[in-house]
């Protein structure tokens, strides 16, 4: 029982005193962000030293007088600035420019307006010396104060931790949204070293061909620059193992030295990031987290939604600007502590709670939970027992496409699953960080995949899913010198799943789902088989949660979101392509099983139109999973003034037993007429996947 002690009347004056200092920075800040300095975009090109010229946007202050010097926030992207993501860009540049930063947008070389040919990769060598020129120039700027930042979702944080590892003089602070350093293991390419077919593939295949707007230049040496080179995918089918390719582009985490605010959702595949960093970056690292898919917090598909923008210019304004706003005592870690809710792909606000963390977080305590026959999940070993599951390739549609999206509920992917229960909880339970599994595991073939959900089982049966991770079988001891398993012979996996937070409410139970499916996510191994879990015992399988108290400290209320600017005479008429549509066909007398995947998006602008659709459909065959398929289409259409330009790209990536074959076409077309095409075509060899 609580009891309430009145205040003393100097713990009055002092509270008092509070307020009134309170509500004067609450005046100071509103009436500095109330401050306009309006916004001019200026178009300019950065020469690179080989005399290549990158196209930028510079979103600067309208009041911006002579001889005042301002930083520079640099996003730096091959998703072209002039078309396909100006609106993206109004909605948060415009908002630096009026808080007195030069908001930077540029297209990296062979994309958009910028000069060159595409890389052949992404984050290539190129990529990254071009930016450290970019840095370089921006500081010199009449109008810079010679301090530079660096922020983006997806790939523009990608390349902001990239370039805050390669440390060049100017860069002094970043903001990544959404972004990983692991590229083998979480990119789109290789979940959890397993390979991943993708539609951002398919998208980016066909933009590396595209020319820029508005003017769309056909001349021999754009086409030849841009249409005939290479697809990238190609590339990456080819490098099916860990390794110095993948690698390349990334240092080492502890070579951080500015500091990096991190931003990452719970429904985000790029989540795992935020806990390296926080425990390997030597310089100040700050996180946000929460119940957001790949996308912004003010503009998530699931909410609670809040404003972000205001907190980016706090953060830039101490480390660029030298404000001192107490923003490098902040909370290391502010994180939506998720509460158990019903299955549901449906854009939603997730009910829950935010808290601020240190890092571990406070009052952490793991708790052990083992896999047990009949199928429980008990806080004490055991007895052994083995349990056998078959594999069924096409299992696991349910669990999505890649590890983030809120899901369905997962009773039809558990079904071809050993699935383990506790006892319904007495209590509320919470988790906050990446829970761990290890699996004693054999298979009757010589390569086999594990994949581990962690659910939640409501009273009326609904299964909600929380998290997961899989292992490659052949990677077991190394993701660089994969090595086949020996049929029958049991091994112990180590699995982290993907970092989450949850609160399991009391009458629920904790339910850990084991397949060696997750398909179409990830590809099917190609031999049929058994697999065996050992239970119990004192090797048996077990979880170990990453359990905390289910109430932690409550961090600052968060803005709610403002409005967004639009750029003018542009106009968004239909949806961005993901998420799109999911269409699951199953013949249960063949057992072929069919997922369809398709997007549409399209814009109106002051030069004419552009549509843009994507299409990707996977094949597998439960009798026969070394035979699978997957087929994607891509088409942006330009209706301009004088002529209607459509890009097409088709790809078609197959397998048997032994090799992967690789088709993929790109072609242009002029008011109908194809005026460029080129094929490529590969046999590759399967290397254990």
């Amino acid at each position: 029982m609580r009891t309430h002690q009145m205040p003393s009347a100097a713990e009055l004056r002092l509270g008092v005193v509070a307020a009134l200092v309170l509500g004067l920075l609450v005046f100071w800040s509103a009436t500095a962000h109330a401050i306009d300095r309006g916004v001019r975009v200026v178009t300019v090109s950065i020469p690179m030293p080989d005399g290549i010229k990158l196209a930028a946007s510079l979103y600067m202050p309208g009041d911006l007088r002579p001889g005042e010097r301002v930083p520079a926030l640099l996003e730096y992207l091959p998703y072209r600035k002039d078309d396909d993501e100006l609106t993206d860009d109004y909605a948060h540049q415009p908002y630096f420019a009026r808080h007195g930063y030069v908001g930077v947008r540029v297209d990296i070389r062979g994309f958009g307006n910028s000069g060159g040919a595409p890389p052949t990769r992404e984050y290539s060598a190129q990529e990254q010396e071009d930016c450290e020129q970019v840095i370089a120039w921006l500081a010199r700027q009449p109008w810079s104060n010679g301090k530079v930042g660096m922020l983006g979702i997806s790939w523009g944080g990608f390349n902001s931790i990239q370039m805050a590892m390669r440390r060049p003089p100017a860069l002094k602070a970043i903001l990544a949204v959404d972004a990983t350093e692991a590229l083998f293991t979480e990119d789109v390419h290789y979940m959890d070293g397993i390979m991943h077919v993708d539609e951002f593939e398919v998208a980016m295949d066909l933009d590396q061909g595209r020319s820029g707007a508005p003017n769309f230049p056909l001349d021999e040496a754009t086409l030849a620059k841009r249409m005939d080179s290479p697809p990238w995918s190609l590339d990456y089918f080819r490098h099916q193992r860990n390794g110095p390719f993948w690698r390349a582009p990334v240092r080492r985490l502890e070579e951080i030295q500015i500091p990096c605010f991190l931003i990452g959702g719970l429904e985000d595949g790029y989540r795992n990031s935020i806990v390296r960093m926080l425990e390997r970056v030597p310089a100040p690292v700050h996180a946000l987290v929460g119940p957001w898919n790949h996308d912004y917090p003010n503009t998530s598909i699931y909410g609670p939604r809040i404003e972000w923008r205001d907190q980016a210019v706090r953060w830039f304004d101490h480390w660029l600007k030298g404000v001192d706003n107490g923003v490098e005592r902040d909370p290391r870690l502010v994180v939506y502590e998720q509460h158990s809710h019903p299955p549901g792909a449906q854009p939603q606000d997730v009910p829950g709670e935010w808290r601020a963390e240190s890092w571990p977080p406070e009052g952490l305590k793991p708790l052990s939970l083992y896999l047990a026959p009949n199928h429980q999940l008990t806080a004490a070993r055991a007895a052994a027992a083995v349990d056998h599951l078959r594999y069924v390739p096409s299992a696991g549609a349910e669990a999505g496409f890649w590890w983030g999206e809120l899901l369905g509920d997962q009773r039809p992917a558990d079904a071809y699953s050993l699935t383990y229960d506790s006892a319904p909880l007495e209590h509320d339970l919470a988790m906050l960080g990446r829970a761990h599994v290890k699996l004693q595991a054999a298979a009757q073939a010589p390569l086999a995949d594990w994949f581990v959900r962690l659910e939640d089982v409501a009273q009326d049966g609904r299964v909600t899913a929380i998290t997961g991770a899989g292992i490659n079988g052949a990677q077991r001891m190394s993701q660089d010198r994969p090595a086949p398993l020996v049929p029958g012979t049991e091994y112990t996996l180590d699995i982290d799943l993907y970092f989450s937070s949850w609160v399991w409410s009391a009458g629920h139970r904790i339910r850990v789902a084991v397949s060696n499916a997750q398909w179409p996510m990830l590809w099917p191994t190609p031999y049929a088989m058994t697999t065996t879990l050992r239970l119990g015992g004192s090797t048996g399988s077990a979880i170990v949660l990453p359990v905390v108290p289910v109430h932690g400290r409550a961090p600052p209320p968060f803005a709610q979101p403002q409005p967004i600017e639009q750029p003018a005479g542009v106009t968004d008429v239909g949806d961005y392509a993901w998420p799109g549509s999911w269409r699951l066909e199953r013949d249960e007398l063949t057992g072929r099983t069919t997922v369809t995947w398709r997007g549409t998006s399209a814009q109106r602008f002051p030069w004419g139109s552009f549509s843009h659709f994507e299409q990707i459909a996977y094949h597998v065959d439960d009798s026969h999973p070394e035979q699978s398929a997957a087929e994607g289409e891509a088409e942006s259409v330009e209706k301009l003034p004088d002529r209607v330009l459509t890009y097409r790209g088709h790809l078609r990536f197959a397998s048997d037993a032994s090799s992967f074959h690789y088709a993929y076409t790109r072609e242009l077309l002029r008011d109908g007429v194809v005026i460029r095409t080129r094929s490529w075509h590969e046999d590759i060899a399967r290397d254990f996947q």
